[in-house]
């Protein structure tokens, strides 16, 4: 059996939910917002936005533009800044202190569930 090589849409992050407004399904690919695929099963949501998104990214490839790097393949540093209004910052050094946390593992914390 030879191992098919992966291309680079195949590794984007799909979601496919349910469009009440349109009353379909839609697909949708987090590296390219703007794209979307409505249709009447899960299945063929998530096919049709995949399909759609490898025609985009050969077309950029064609016009020699960047294509997005996949979420899924992307390196974090597992740190990022946050700007809050200083009385939020005081409540939340507050609650840090009195759980006997720093303000670092309260806010983690926070944003992990």
């Amino acid at each position: 059996m030879v191992a098919r090589k992966t291309d680079i849409y195949d590794k984007y992050t799909y979601r496919v939910t349910w469009s009440e407004e349109d009353s379909e399904y839609v697909g949708l690919c987090a590296e390219f917002p703007s794209l979307s695929w409505l249709a009447e099963s899960r299945e063929a949501a998530l096919r049709g936005v995949s399909k759609l998104v490898a025609e985009v990214v050969e077309d950029m490839r064609h016009n020699n533009e960047a294509t997005p790097e996949p979420l899924a393949v992307k390196q974090f540093s597992g740190k990022f800044m946050v700007r809050i209004p200083p009385e939020v910052h005081r409540q939340l050094a507050i609650q840090a202190a009195e759980a006997g946390v720093s303000l670092n593992r309260l806010a983690s914390t926070k944003l992990s569930r």
